[in-house]
């Protein structure tokens, strides 16, 4: 075993380690395999990741699903909700500790969290405006750049997120893409507190991160959009209503009725919720969701969906005028959006709802997500295979 030089100081970092690598991409197909352990370069930090979240962003990209998206290489190490300890700082990063942007200094050991956004230029326009995932030249976690389904990955010290000490990382992990996403989203939906939020996808991996952070961390209303054997489960969560998504008919006399219960549920005379966070990939979902809107209500669009692209159904210029419609489009969260949310987690405003597996089961992890089997979250414990 070799050691990587560590400012001066030599720790035991292993030369290689274990990866869970996509090697048929475009199936569903994951192995795990040997890998050099990187050394960090100036202003990296090498990090020994121990958990890392499931997202259906990682089914998508190792599937090819996302039409807009070049294919994913075959070898590539994906994963992007990853927290884990630092080992070794970069040349010059000043000894055993290293300044982080956020005013606290990264100490070797400190457990830090690697998001989707792996790393953004910090000087484009939209960097400076806080959209960094819009980053001229952003990199992604797990497409084009190592990922966090590996027990080692570099990443730039001003990136990598602080996890608070009372958030355990298993927990934590589906918060650096979930939980930022669906907070950021929240924020752009201009809704207030006591109105009413609908959540489409309630009880996935975005929807039950969503609930929580709109019920108890932003004073919202919820309803909950989703199949009915999540109905305990998303009202626990806070939401003050449900609908089963599978007692609704397809065609437009379902979606008709089901936008009339919605709206009744939110009183008013039925006027409508304030805004719909779409967290599933389905296009009848987005279809639906301005049906659902009070006027001078919002759609904020989350989840992706697959294959061709599809327009929202209904979203036509006279029917958004007359009522003042906004569709808003949120991609993942910023630095702050993920401080913001560890700091929620930390004073229990919001607890992921997960399944620790071994990375020898993200295969079929990705099948049962493929099979819409899954309740929450999923997070891959990379010290066992």
């Amino acid at each position: 075993m070799a050691d990587v030089q560590k400012n001066g100081t030599d720790t035991a970092v292993p030369s290689h380690h274990k990866a869970i690598v996509y090697d048929n991409p475009g199936q569903i197909s994951t192995r795990i395999e040997t890998v050099a352990t990187p050394r960090p370069g100036v202003g990296e930090v090498l990090v020994r990741i121990t958990h890392s979240g499931v997202c259906s962003s990682d089914h998508a990209v190792m599937t090819n699903r996302w039409a807009s998206l070049p294919p994913t290489a075959a070898g590539q190490v994906g994963g992007h909700e990853g927290v884990g300890t630092i080992a070794a700082f970069g040349p010059g990063g000043g000894g055993d500790e290293q300044q982080h942007p956020g005013g606290t200094a990264l100490k070797l050991g400190d457990r830090v969290g690697i998001k989707w956004v792996a790393a953004v230029c910090g000087t484009c326009l939209p960097c400076l405006s806080g959209r960094d995932a819009l980053c001229h030249a952003v990199k992604i976690s797990g497409f084009y750049t190592p990922g966090t389904f590996q027990q080692y990955v570099i990443a730039p010290a001003n990136y990598v997120t602080p996890i608070p000490d009372d958030v355990p990382s298993d927990l934590a992990a589906p918060l650096l893409c979930g939980g930022v996403t669906v907070y950021a989203a929240l924020k752009k939906s201009g809704a207030q507190p006591g109105e009413f939020v609908v959540v489409p996808g309630a009880g996935g991996g975005l929807g039950h991160l969503a609930v929580q952070i709109a019920s108890r961390g932003m004073g919202f209303r919820v309803i909950g959009i989703d199949s009915g054997e999540k109905e305990a489960f998303v009202r626990s969560l806070g939401a003050e209503a449900f609908f089963d998504i599978a007692q609704y008919s397809r065609d437009k006399a379902g979606s008709d009725q089901l936008a009339a219960e919605v709206k009744a549920a939110t009183g008013r005379g039925g006027l409508g919720a304030a805004s719909v966070i779409v967290c599933t990939n389905s296009n009848a979902a987005y279809g639906q969701s301005l049906n659902f809107l009070a006027f001078g209500g919002s759609v904020v669009c989350v989840g992706l969906p697959e294959g061709d692209p599809v327009p929202i159904a209904g979203a036509v210029p006279g029917f958004l005028v007359s009522q003042e419609l906004r569709i808003v489009g949120s991609a993942v969260g910023n630095r702050k959006d993920a401080i913001d949310t560890l700091d929620m987690a930390a004073r229990g405003v919001v607890k992921t709802h997960f399944q620790l597996e071994p990375m020898s089961k993200l295969t079929d992890v990705f099948e049962r997500m493929e099979r819409m089997e899954l309740q929450g979250r999923v997070v891959i414990d990379m010290s066992k295979e």
